[in-house]
């Protein structure tokens, strides 16, 4: 087994998915034998730990002068960009909905009004983002949202056994099977991006 398959904070090698699952409570947060919280929590993996549901950390080093913050995790984490993935929020015929696309890749607006049944769709100000999710731009994570937004997943998502996302703030990922975020989200899976 590789570092990065029993690690939390092990990246997986470039280009290669890990090859088991994290085990559960493994990566789940909580507090240390010192009685301090877990500097590694934030409601997104409180999300997952409560639903039990595996997930591995991935932390990294932010540079506050970087402006791709997902491209920026997938360089220093050594991860292929199509398993990376961003959160987005946009409004869909003036309704929030939440887009986690690969990093890689735009978010196609006219494939998100569809998946989710509306006409005419719009990026959100970044300010409505903060405020509904309650996490700042460049660590918005699709778990842990102050309110459940529906979301729609890229379905390409599924070509890889493991996916990151956000884990809530700038320089930390976490690590996850994608079928158990989607349920975990009640996600819709559409070709979203382009």
């Amino acid at each position: 087994m590789s570092d990065a398959d029993t690690d939390p904070g092990a990246a997986a090698a470039p280009d290669r998915p890990t090859s088991a699952e994290p085990k559960p409570g493994k990566s789940k947060p909580g507090k240390p034998k010192s009685g301090k919280k877990d500097r590694s929590a934030t409601r997104a993996t409180d999300a997952l730990g409560a639903a039990g549901i595996p997930y591995a950390l991935h932390p990294y080093h932010h540079d506050p002068a970087s402006a791709g913050y997902g491209m920026e995790a997938a360089e220093k984490l050594q991860v292929d960009p199509k398993r990376v993935f961003k959160t987005l929020l946009a409004t869909v015929d003036g309704d929030l909905v939440v887009a986690v696309v690969p990093v890689s890749e735009k978010l196609d607006l006219k494939a998100l009004a569809a998946a989710v049944g509306g006409k005419k769709a719009a990026m959100a100000d970044p300010a409505d983002a903060e405020r509904a999710t309650g996490y700042r731009v460049g660590g918005i994570s699709p778990l842990g949202q102050k309110r459940a937004i529906p979301t729609v997943i890229d379905d390409s998502c599924l070509r890889f056994a493991s996916v990151l996302v956000s884990a809530g703030r700038r320089g930390l990922d976490l690590e996850v099977m994608p079928q158990r975020l989607i349920d975990v989200l009640k996600a819709r899976l559409a070709p979203i991006a382009r």
